[in-house]
């Protein structure tokens, strides 16, 4: 009887344990509608085409904002994390930062030609709103699974994440087909609303002593400060946070601009950015899982190498494929027998097929590795740090490829600097104790 009963209750304990992680994951699906609708694909493309009216500069005021939001967000992240570690938890700021996003996104709708300044004050406060929330949604991996299992289950929720993209694109193909893109950012924000409802509902925080009488910005800030001071403590924790600081930078700069340069350079229709992004989601499904269980086998920092090698790869195709003329161009276009056009269009699905498959990976082996490097009683600070570093990266590259495709009128360009930063990252990953 003893037996069956043990029996009994490890199954039900591993069946809450699945239901916990099946529902932080949907956080992971939920909030992709954001992040391809918006960030990556048809608003990013429609600031560019409607709001800055085509021109040039578009690329630069997508900069702008997509860096001020960064900013913002890497600075308060590590403070609202230390709060969160000192106080009661994670998910109240989880639930403010997320009806942040929600409620700014949806707002777009009302933007129009020309509203530069308010489409970019929107987006900003929908951005810090989408990141900010990311630093505390991060922090529940450690509360959810084993060690063992932090690439796995990091893996799984980048996978949920994409899987929510193609539903998301799905739903919204009817809309997109008849040029309707304004119409999507509402719905796009319903759906984040919706599919969040879980993590708030099911998932909880630790508990933890409650403090009265205390001013929490203070003690945030205060933690802070105290980690900073004493960083000669965690040096390989800032090696990792210094090597992914400048390989996300890689990630995120391709997130943000591969729907623009598409559309700019390679004069992709949005009926072709669809398919096109459904490509590369499909394949970050698959490599998200694929490499969440290599990282627990092989270890997450060689994961990281080995997609890092692959990003570098996969950037300096697209470059040499997208030039007007050359060698290469010239070979290739007489090897399958096609036009230029076909041709840049062709070797861009192929970038983004392979790009897809490392994306996610990148990603979620970094969540898990960092997962893995944190003390226990400074969780949400570092991945607040974690934040920091990865927002913050994301201002330099951005508005490096922003600047550059300004100046020269030439978005082939930035893709070189692209380059640059995945093989600093990996250089400097090598110095990471895991």
């Amino acid at each position: 009887m003893t037996s069956r009963l043990l029996k009994r209750t490890m199954t039900k304990n591993k069946l809450k344990n699945r239901l916990k992680i099946f529902n932080w994951t949907l956080f992971d699906f939920a909030n992709t509608s954001y992040s391809i609708v918006i960030v990556t694909f048809l608003f990013a493309v429609y600031f560019k085409e409607t709001i800055a009216q085509g021109k040039p500069i578009g690329d630069f005021y997508w900069s702008l904002g997509i860096s001020l939001s960064m900013l913002i967000t890497g600075i308060i992240s590590p403070i609202l994390g230390a709060i969160s570690d000192y106080s009661a938890g994670k998910k109240r700021f989880l639930l403010f930062f997320t009806l942040l996003c929600i409620t700014s996104s949806s707002l777009l709708y009302f933007t129009a030609p020309g509203m530069i300044l308010v489409t970019l004050v929107l987006f900003v406060i929908a951005n810090i709103g989408f990141e900010a929330g990311l630093v505390f949604y991060d922090a529940f991996l450690p509360e959810i699974t084993e060690q063992k299992n932090y690439g796995r289950v990091s893996g799984y929720g980048f996978a949920m994440g994409y899987l929510g993209s193609l539903i998301i694109l799905a739903i919204l193909f009817p809309l997109i087909q008849r040029g309707l893109i304004k119409e999507t950012f509402p719905i796009s924000a319903a759906f984040f609303l919706i599919f969040s409802l879980p993590i708030f509902l099911f998932i909880h925080d630790k508990k933890k002593k409650a403090f009265e009488r205390v001013n929490y910005i203070k003690t945030g800030i205060d933690r802070v400060v105290f980690t900073i001071s004493h960083i000669k403590n965690y040096k390989n924790l800032a090696y990792f946070l210094l090597a992914f600081f400048f390989y996300i930078e890689g990630v995120n700069t391709v997130i943000y601009f591969s729907g623009n340069y598409a559309k700019t350079t390679l004069n992709f229709s949005f009926m072709e950015l669809a398919f096109f992004f459904i490509i590369v989601q499909s394949t970050a499904i698959f490599g998200s899982v694929i490499f969440g269980i290599i990282s627990d086998s092989i270890g997450q920092k060689k994961s990281i190498i080995i997609s890092l090698v692959i990003w570098i790869f996969t950037m300096l195709i697209a470059y040499l494929s997208s030039a007007k003329d050359g060698f290469i161009i010239d070979t290739f276009t007489d090897l399958f027998n096609c036009e230029k056009p076909t041709f840049y269009k062709g070797s861009f699905y192929l970038v983004g097929l392979i790009a897809g498959a490392v994306m996610g990976a990148t990603q979620s082996t970094s969540r898990s590795l960092m997962s893995k490097l944190t003390p226990d009683d400074k969780k949400t600070e570092f991945f607040g740090f974690y934040s920091l570093f990865g927002k913050s990266s994301a201002i330099l590259g951005p508005l490096v490829f922003g600047l550059i495709s300004y100046l020269t009128a030439n978005q082939r360009y930035g893709i070189l600097s692209i380059t640059f930063f995945f093989l600093t990252g990996m250089i400097l990953l090598f110095r990471v104790k895991e």
